[in-house]
């Protein structure tokens, strides 16, 4: 039976408004509580830092690399499925890591398939609010991301909690009934009525005649079809965003793994170590619809990417705070500061990539974006606990991170500049080869043969170019 469509910005919009937040919250918000973790796996698994660092690296990544595997399922079956199925992955790979004896299996029961369902569920959420919402779309995006801060706020509670009385065993247990809740957010996505909206069936196609491509050629055609390569090379604007952001990336997860491990190792009670990410996330509720009012606004419309990049200067220069000092005061000082760009950084980020790309692109613009992503964050807890092994200072974590973001805040802002300046004269040069190609008109002085009267004539020439 054919499905009801939805209408976009009517009534049940802001129920999947809702609903993406809740799906974001547990998506997104759950990474922010491996630090709170790492300690005990590193004594259960007698592992170093660096070991250690795999498993949220993997978590992280995956929950980036799957994009491209979401935009298809998201063209085949729908936003719905697709986020059902993936609170269902989630869930089933936190039940398995409750059981795993070696860092390995919890690399593949937690970091691949909790990673990958946490992937599907965040992005199709994302990717269903751009259907459903055009002229509040970026306070939409901000509050959908108030989810993210929410979780972020529960997510290192609950687990501090849970880990007292559960170990981290039970504790991964009870996380795989929680990611459940996915499958309920999912439902409530029902397709909108869009032109662009992602089909969740395909009419058959008569059969062709020409033959079939071979296997190097069907995998190349898929890849150009759901990865956005063709964008990424005609789109300046893109391509600067999408390799700052993967530049960025290299710095931005660090503080998310290594603060609470830094806090206790400098004497900082536990609760209290895990108090901080929850300071971040809960003044992230209040920042981030600010946020999305601000950058709803039209006269801010156009200065969207460099408030993004002035954002992620903000956030790496506040990265420096911990340099200096690992007093209980001082951090809760510098989580208050940093997710003040945080917040930033987390409300403009998708509504920046949807000023940049066709909506009707977004799928495929998005998923190579997060491709990439997930090389950097691959990289860059194992390349920091790595760092931390050799030197045994925290600090050495945190100037790294600062680099990479402050280095990506200027790549980004003085790239717009440049492409701003660059749009700008090629409009004037525009205007200026419409002008001359106008067809002139010129007023001739014709003295009248009978009389010594003027007459005033108009002469059109007619120009056009070969």
């Amino acid at each position: 039976m054919p499905q009801a469509l939805e209408r976009a910005e009517g009534c049940w919009a802001w129920v999947v408004l809702l609903a993406s937040m809740v799906a974001q919250g547990l998506s997104l918000g759950f990474p922010t509580c491996i630090g709170i973790f790492f300690t005990e796996l590193q004594r259960e698994f007698q592992a170093s830092n660096s070991q250690t660092s795999w498993f949220p690296s993997i978590l992280m990544a995956m929950l980036h690399a799957g994009g491209p595997l979401c935009s298809i399922l998201v063209g085949r079956f729908g936003c719905r499925a697709t986020v059902m199925l993936g609170g269902v992955m989630a869930s089933l790979g936190m039940v398995a890591s409750s059981f795993c004896r070696t860092l390995s299996e919890l690399y593949l029961a937690a970091g691949f398939f909790t990673g990958l369902g946490l992937c599907f569920s965040f992005q199709s959420t994302i990717t269903v609010l751009g259907f459903y919402f055009t002229r509040w779309r970026a306070l939409a995006n901000a509050l959908a991301s108030v989810g993210v801060s929410v979780g972020i706020t529960l997510w290192p509670l609950l687990a501090r909690h849970l880990l007292e009385d559960l170990g981290w065993r039970g504790t991964f247990l009870v996380f795989g009934g929680v990611f459940l809740h996915c499958c309920v957010c999912g439902a409530i996505l029902r397709p909108v009525a869009t032109s662009v909206a992602p089909e969740t069936r395909e009419s058959p196609s008569l059969p062709s005649k020409t033959p079939a491509p071979g296997c190097l050629a069907a995998c190349g055609q898929v890849i150009l079809r759901y990865l956005a390569f063709d964008i990424l090379w005609h789109n300046a604007g893109y391509r600067v965003t999408t390799l700052g952001i993967a530049w960025m990336i290299l710095g931005f997860p660090l503080p998310h793994v290594f603060l609470v491990p830094y806090a206790m190792r400098h004497g900082v009670d536990e609760h209290k170590a895990a108090l901080l990410i929850s300071i971040i996330g809960f003044s992230n509720i209040f920042l981030r619809p600010m946020v999305g009012l601000v950058a709803g606004r039209q006269d801010i419309a156009s200065y969207r990417k460099y408030l993004f990049s002035l954002a992620i200067l903000l956030n790496g220069l506040t990265n420096l705070v911990c340099t200096v000092s690992a007093s209980f005061r001082v951090l809760v000082g510098y989580c208050l500061v940093y997710s003040v760009s945080m917040s930033v950084v987390g409300a403009l980020f998708f509504q920046v990539l949807m000023d940049i790309v066709p909506m009707d692109s977004f799928s495929r613009a998005l998923g190579l974006c997060t491709i990439l992503e997930s090389i950097s964050i691959l990289i860059s807890p194992p390349m920091a606990g790595f760092v931390l092994d050799n030197t045994d200072n925290f600090s050495y974590v945190f100037y790294m991170s600062s680099f990479f973001l402050i280095s990506a805040a200027l790549y980004m802002g003085g790239s717009f500049c440049a492409l701003q300046k660059k749009e700008r004269q090629g409009g004037q040069a525009k205007e200026e080869a419409a002008i001359t190609e106008a067809a002139p008109e010129r007023a001739l002085m014709v003295e009248g043969t009978d009389s010594s009267e003027k007459q005033l004539y108009t002469e059109i020439m007619y120009v056009t170019s070969v």
